[in-house]
């Protein structure tokens, strides 16, 4: 009897002490749901196939599409300062110094090649891709075990692509015509015209790099909400 009125006693005791505390007073540690989502980003995740060629196609995606971001804003800057002659030099994103970076960090290895589309000039990287499935406009494959193949047109939509690959005698002078002729002899380098295919990304990329860049793509990011202030 003595042994129940003190433990009636304590959890009247506890009940009084919770009702005390208003929600308000409680104190949270911080950072738990930062931390929950880390420790999910860590979890050991099991890659399917289907996920690797998603993950082709994100990469390819984001490194040309950065690549083709610098080449506009590089060859808008060299034409302005030096004509096509000076921009010419220019015209290899995928040399650029900034590019060749992300390229290293996904295990990708980029090129531009002119769009080729008979067999007999087809590329080692063409050939390599035979068999793949068109993915809208792309094509994405594995052409063997621990390698990833991506490639998309270069299609001319902008002015700045007409001032270097136009019509002679209108878009550029002819002088300029000779020379981008005489620097890329085999090339059809001008008279082309808005809307045309100029080319092809081709990117061969790793194993390792595809799956580290899916896992980057599909991780939970944490973002700080400010509860409202209620009192």
């Amino acid at each position: 009897m003595i042994l129940a009125k003190i433990k009636s006693t304590h959890a009247l005791g506890l009940l009084l002490a919770l009702a005390a505390c208003r929600p308000d007073q409680v104190k949270h540690l911080p950072g738990t749901k930062q931390i929950a989502e880390e420790t999910a980003n860590w979890e050991v995740k099991r890659i399917m196939p289907n996920d690797l060629l998603h993950a082709t196609r994100w990469a390819g995606d984001s490194i040309t599409a950065y690549a083709d971001t610098l080449l506009r804003r590089t060859l808008a800057r060299e034409l302005a300062a030096g004509g096509v002659a000076r921009a010419a030099a220019f015209c290899r994103p995928q040399a650029y110094h900034a590019v060749d970076s992300m390229a290293r960090k996904w295990h990708a290895r980029p090129r531009r090649v002119e769009w080729q589309p008979t067999a007999a000039n087809a590329t080692p990287a063409a050939v390599a891709a035979a068999g793949l499935l068109p993915d809208t406009l792309r094509l994405i494959g594995r052409p063997a075990a621990d390698t990833f193949y991506y490639q998309r047109p270069i299609v001319l939509r902008s002015n700045l692509c007409l001032r270097c690959h136009g019509q002679p005698g209108h878009d550029l002078s002819a002088a300029e015509a000779k020379l981008l002729q005489t620097q890329h002899p085999g090339l059809r380098a001008v008279g082309r015209q808005r809307g045309q295919v100029l080319g092809a990304w081709q990117l061969t990329l790793e194993r390792d790099g595809v799956a580290e860049f899916y896992t980057m793509k599909t991780r939970k990011k944490w973002k700080e909400h400010k509860m409202p202030k209620l009192f």
